[in-house]
C-alpha cells in the first residue's frame, strides 16, 4: 500500500497544492513553521478521522477560508486504486468520503489506510503516564481491527453506566442488586480487549527486541510487558471469569470511591531495558530509540494481521537521531513508503536517499519535487 498523491485545498497554511508521492522513500524539507508537519497531518486524518495535534477541527482550516478539502490517491498491493477524501466546511464539520460515498462513522474509515505516525510528542509514550500507553495501544488495535474499535466503544459506555451507578449507590442502595448486570457486561468486552491487547503486546515484544536491537548495536535489551490486574490470562473465559471475580470483590471500594478500580481501562504496559524500567531510569536517548523501535514493529505487526504494509509518517525524527542511526533508520524503511519531514538532508545523501523523491516546502508552498 502507498500514497499515489495528496490534494490539500486550504488546509492549515496551504491554499492550493497536489503532490504526488515516490512509492518508497519521500521527504519533505524546510525550515521550521513552514508547512511541513500540516501535510503528515493532512495524510493522518485521512486514515484516522482525527489530529494528532488539536482536538479542534476548525484550526486545520485556513484563515479566513470557508472551508478545507484533503484528498488522498492511494494504490493497494493487488493494484486496485481508492480515494480518501474529507471536507470541514464552515461550521467545522467534518464529511469523509470513501471513493466518492460519504460514510456515517469513523469506524468506517479505520483500516481504509493503515498509518503509523512517529513525532516528538511520542516520548510520552515512554515517560507519562499508563494514559497514553492505553491510548497508544487502542489506536493501534483499532485501526487494525474494527471489532477492537467496537469492543473499547461498548466497553467505555458500559464502565461510565456502571460509574453512574456507584455514584448512586451510596444514596439508593436498593439498587446494589443491579450491578451484576454491568459487571457481566463489563466483564464481557474486558475479558475480549485484554485478550486482544495481551497478544499485540506479545507480538510488540519479539519484534521490537529484534529491532532493538539493531539499532544499538546489540547492546541494549528492550523488553514490554503487560500490566493487567488480571492473573488468569489463558483466554477469554478466564480472564472474564477473573474479572467477575475482582469487580465483586472491589464493590464495596468502588461505592465509596465512586469508579470502577479494576478492568481495562486501568492496565499499561511497562517497558524496560536490560531489565532496568525505562521510564525511571532511562536517558532520553534510550526513550527515543525506544520509542522509535515500538514504532517501527508497529509495522511488521500491521502486515501480518492485514496483509499489507503501512504508511509510515516520522515528523522531524532526525534531528533527534545521531548519523549513524538515522542512516539504520533509513535503510530499515526499504519495505514500506515513508514521508519524512527533516530541516536537512546533507548529512544522508547516499544512493539511496538520491533516488528518493525530495519535496522542498516553504510557507505552504512547494519549491520542488
Amino acid at each position: 500500500m502507498y500514497i499515489k498523491s495528496i490534494m490539500v485545498k486550504n488546509y492549515r497554511n496551504y491554499e492550493n497544492i497536489k503532490l504526488n508521492f515516490d512509492k518508497n522513500l519521500n521527504i519533505i524539507i524546510g525550515d521550521n513553521a513552514q508547512g511541513k508537519t500540516n501535510l503528515l497531518e493532512a495524510v493522518y486524518v485521512s486514515g484516522f478521522g482525527k489530529s494528532f495535534r488539536t482536538s479542534k477541527d476548525s484550526e486545520l482550516v485556513n484563515f479566513d477560508k470557508p472551508f478545507a478539502n484533503v484528498k488522498i490517491e492511494v494504490q493497494r498491493d493487488n493494484g486496485r486504486v481508492e480515494t480518501i477524501e474529507f471536507r470541514i466546511n464552515e461550521k467545522s464539520k467534518k464529511e469523509f468520503l470513501i471513493n466518492g460515498v460519504n460514510i456515517t462513522r469513523i469506524s468506517e474509515l479505520l483500516g481504509t489506510i493503515n498509518i503509523i505516525l512517529f513525532y516528538p510528542d511520542d516520548l510520552k509514550l515512554i515517560k507519562e503516564s499508563p494514559v497514553e500507553r492505553r491510548k497508544f495501544i487502542n489506536r493501534e488495535l483499532s485501526h487494525i481491527s474494527h471489532i477492537y474499535c467496537s469492543d473499547i466503544i461498548e466497553y467505555n459506555k458500559i464502565l461510565m453506566q456502571r460509574n453512574e451507578l456507584l455514584k448512586r449507590l451510596i444514596y439508593k442502595p436498593d439498587l446494589k442488586e443491579t450491578i451484576d448486570i454491568w459487571n457481566e457486561q463489563l466483564a464481557d468486552k474486558g475479558a475480549k480487549i485484554i485478550l486482544r491487547r495481551k497478544k499485540f503486546i506479545d507480538d510488540l515484544n519479539v519484534i521490537s527486541n529484534k529491532i532493538h536491537a539493531g539499532v544499538t548495536d546489540q547492546k541494549e535489551q528492550l523488553n514490554i510487558q503487560y500490566i493487567t490486574a488480571v492473573k488468569k490470562l489463558e483466554n477469554y473465559d478466564t480472564i472474564k471469569s477473573d474479572l467477575i471475580l475482582m469487580l465483586n470483590k472491589n464493590i464495596e471500594m468502588d461505592i465509596k470511591r465512586g469508579f470502577t478500580s479494576v478492568g481495562p481501562h486501568r492496565d499499561d504496559m511497562e517497558i524496560s531495558i536490560n531489565g532496568i524500567s525505562i521510564k525511571s531510569f532511562g536517558s532520553q536517548g534510550q526513550q527515543r530509540t525506544a520509542a522509535l523501535s515500538l514504532k517501527l514493529s508497529e509495522i511488521e505487526i500491521i502486515k501480518n494481521d492485514v496483509g499489507e504494509y503501512p504508511i509510515l509518517l516520522l515528523d522531524d525524527v532526525m534531528s533527534e537521531l545521531d548519523i549513524n542511526r538515522q542512516k539504520d533508520l533509513i535503510y530499515t524503511l526499504k519495505n514500506v513508503q515513508a514521508i519524512i519531514t527533516t530541516t536537512d538532508v546533507k548529512n544522508l545523501l547516499d544512493d539511496y536517499i538520491n533516488a528518493s523523491k525530495i519535496i522542498k516546502i516553504k510557507n505552504g508552498n512547494v519549491l520542488s519535487h
